[in-house]
């Protein structure tokens, strides 16, 4: 049966319990479908294919275009990319280094950089500094491929949740109209293969959830959370999401998961992320057999101690070493101003040219407003919300309020994760009006314009004085 918007009811297969069908009272189908983490899927509207593929070729093309424009300017080193750079370089040079954050983001860039004849002679000792060679072109590309694959990704997201077409087209559209996701997924930093891993995780995760029998599908899940993990361990918010929705599905449909099946979902989400993690630092370990600046973090002789001595004796520095971050800096922020834009990070200058990590003022802005609205909403429904407003909500939760209790130093990247949350939210307020449709292309309409208006703060093109000012809406982005 055809809606409004030319999406397709096609109701729930026999005897999946993805669909609730198994609730053998209502009180058990409205608990089941409610928290299972999967929307009502009596509802459950499908697209119809025609008009998903148009939909995700626009997201994707809008996640491309955006990601190639002006890529690889500026030829110089930006912000985090002289620390990045030189952990890249030294698994060429095969010498130890010691970084905060998991070995995997680095040894991909690293990988990709020697199949294109990457050679490690650049310092990238100071922000500013200009590359000698377009080799560094390579080291730029992944991040940002990354960065132009999660429109899509999102979207995808959007429909298994049971948004419908128009507000799911939105959410990756502003997800690639975000000056903020745009800046730091075109430069050397890791923070692209996070989001991308994660919330390609969770995306699987729910195509897995309504295709049961596909558990290549949960394999993927399972290996994209440990990348995500092994990236930063902030990724781990993905593990907390996804195993939190499955520890509940198999709670409610308990009596019709056989033993079996719950070992594949043990194995394949919990199992299977720990391995991908630790052969990371495997892989790391084996690259990194010479003496190097590393070396100081660690205890005397480690290199000669087994796999297992080493993982242990490196995590525990990255866990102390994350502790004593806690240095002021003039660009740090705390959590509670994220939502709001409120301290951008000033990230390159030369001339008239500047980078800032600045988001689209209006994405931000109005996903936080969508969010608190989201809030509202969940306090007055309670057992009634629906489950998609009740996932959306609790993981921007699970991907801000740790930060509550983080001493360290920290940057508005931090937010990453849960801004993306809130976008999703916004797309799911959004499909709640009379008229999605014209909502949407109003709102992807403003997300355009304020986006190209902050673009050349996020490709580094020249701007005069007065244009720069225009652009700073608060004395804090200055």
């Amino acid at each position: 049966m055809p809606l409004p918007d030319g999406r397709q009811v096609v109701p729930p297969h026999s005897g999946d319990d993805f669909h609730c069908r198994t609730a053998t009272t209502q009180a058990t189908h409205l608990l089941s479908c409610r928290f299972f983490g999967i929307p009502d899927l009596t509802l459950y509207a499908r697209i119809t294919d025609m008009s998903y593929k148009k939909a995700a070729f626009i997201v994707l093309a809008l996640g491309v275009i955006t990601h190639t424009l002006w890529f690889g300017n500026p030829p110089s080193a930006v912000f985090d990319e002289v620390h990045f750079g030189k952990f890249v370089s030294a698994y060429f040079t095969h010498e130890y280094y010691f970084d905060i954050h998991p070995p995997l983001g680095k040894l991909i860039i690293a990988g990709w950089g020697n199949i294109w004849g990457f050679e490690p002679g650049f310092s990238f000792a100071n922000i500013g500094e200009e590359f000698p060679d377009k080799l560094y072109l390579a080291l730029r590309f992944l991040p940002s491929l990354a960065g132009a694959l999660l429109p899509l990704i999102i979207f995808g997201i959007a429909i298994e949740l049971g948004i419908g077409i128009y507000a799911a087209t939105l959410a990756g559209s502003l997800i690639a109209f975000d000056n903020a996701l745009l800046t730091q997924s075109r430069l050397i930093l890791l923070d692209p293969f996070l989001l991308l891993f994660g919330f390609g995780a969770f995306w699987c995760y729910l195509m897995w959830r309504r295709r049961r029998a596909s558990y290549w599908l949960l394999i993927l899940s399972g290996t994209l959370i440990g990348a995500a993990a092994s990236i930063k361990w902030t990724g781990l918010t993905f593990l907390a999401i996804i195993g939190t929705l499955e520890i509940i599905r198999i709670f409610y449909g308990r009596n019709n998961i056989s033993p079996r099946k719950i070992i594949l979902s043990v194995v394949a989400l919990f199992i299977l992320p720990i391995t991908v993690y630790a052969g990371s630092f495997a892989l790391h370990f084996s690259l990194l057999d010479k003496p190097g600046s590393g070396d100081a973090f660690m205890p005397v002789n480690f290199q000669s101690t087994s796999f297992v001595d080493k993982f242990t004796a490196l995590n525990k520095e990255m866990y102390r070493s994350n502790q004593r971050l806690s240095a002021t800096h003039p660009y740090s922020s705390q959590w509670y101003t994220w939502p709001f834009l409120v301290r951008p990070i000033f990230y390159w200058m030369q001339g008239d040219a500047r980078i800032y990590l600045i988001g689209n003022p209006f994405i931000w802005w109005a996903s936080t407003a969508a969010i608190i609205t989201m809030l509202g909403i969940a306090l007055r429904e309670r057992r009634m919300a629906s489950s998609a407003l009740i996932i959306i909500i609790g993981a921007w939760l699970i991907n801000l309020l740790p930060f509550i209790g983080i001493g360290r130093v920290m940057f508005l990247y931090h937010y990453f994760p849960a801004l993306v949350w809130a976008i999703i939210g916004l797309a799911w307020l959004v499909d709640q009006f009379s008229n999605p449709r014209k909502m949407a292309l109003g709102f992807g309409a403003v997300a355009l314009i304020v986006f190209v208006f902050f673009a050349p703060l996020s490709y580094g093109l020249p701007m005069s004085e007065r244009a720069q000012s225009l652009r700073a809406w608060m004395s804090s982005w200055r």
